[in-house]
């Protein structure tokens, strides 16, 4: 088995998921005691928060890319970074270091494109919803066709994203929200919806959703299993 490294801690709700699931797998599918052998960088989120909405990519990215060449350094083969929205600063931690970066765009548009899915709805964080290095990367690696929330749904997205699911809190009144948008997006052609903030699985957990649901988080775990314990067909 290969070593993982984790980056974590935006927020510890989701990072919490991505342990359980990686150990899973592995128990799952080696057996008996078997679990993952993972290296966690948890980072405190408040100051990378503040760094997001004052626009300081860099210094995030600085702070993450230290955090990658620890791992390394301790013994790390590859890098999940378990969230969504800091793939923005993906480039800086992939320069720091010599293992690979396993993408979570790359482990989503894998499964929409098994799936024949052309056009995607797209929920996040208004990072992810907005720029460019999420929707391109499936844009160009995967021919996906994003869509996104009107500016009032986006801004109510990412409020609850922050306020509420990075709390702990998921509340059924987000939930409905949540729900309603994937209607209004499935009606505008969507043919699936991408959970794109590591969080909202844990929303809509169980739930009867309008369009079938590609967790983000989920997806990004089976990549790591993939390279934990076979031959990794995706790197970078």
């Amino acid at each position: 088995m290969r070593t993982l490294g984790v980056l974590g801690g935006m927020s510890w709700e989701s990072t919490l998921t991505y342990y359980q699931l990686l150990n899973r797998g592995v128990r799952d599918r080696l057996g008996g005691l078997h679990s993952a052998s993972l290296l966690l960088h948890s980072v405190d989120f408040a100051p990378i928060a503040a760094q997001q909405k004052a626009g300081e990519w860099a210094a995030a990215g600085a702070v993450l890319a230290e955090a990658a060449r620890g791992l390394q350094g301790a013994g790390a083969t590859a890098l999940l970074l378990a969230t969504n929205t800091m793939h923005k600063v993906a480039e800086a931690i992939e320069a720091a270091v010599d293992i690979p970066l396993l993408h979570i765009g790359d482990a989503v548009g894998t499964a929409l494109q098994a799936g024949g899915v052309t056009r995607a709805a797209l929920l996040g964080t208004r990072f992810t919803m907005q720029e460019d290095f999420y929707r391109e990367r499936l844009r160009q690696r995967f021919g996906i066709q994003v869509l996104t929330p009107d500016p009032e749904a986006m801004a109510e997205v990412d409020r609850v994203i922050f306020q509420e699911l990075c709390l702990g809190r998921f509340l059924p009144e987000a939930r409905d929200f949540y729900l309603a948008e994937l209607e209004r997006l499935k009606v505008r052609g969507a043919e699936a919806a991408i959970l794109g903030c590591t969080e909202i699985g844990l929303l809509l957990e169980g739930c009867d959703a309008p369009l079938p649901l590609v967790d983000s988080g989920e997806r990004h775990v089976a990549l790591g299993l993939e390279w934990m314990l076979e031959e990794p067909t995706r790197s970078n």
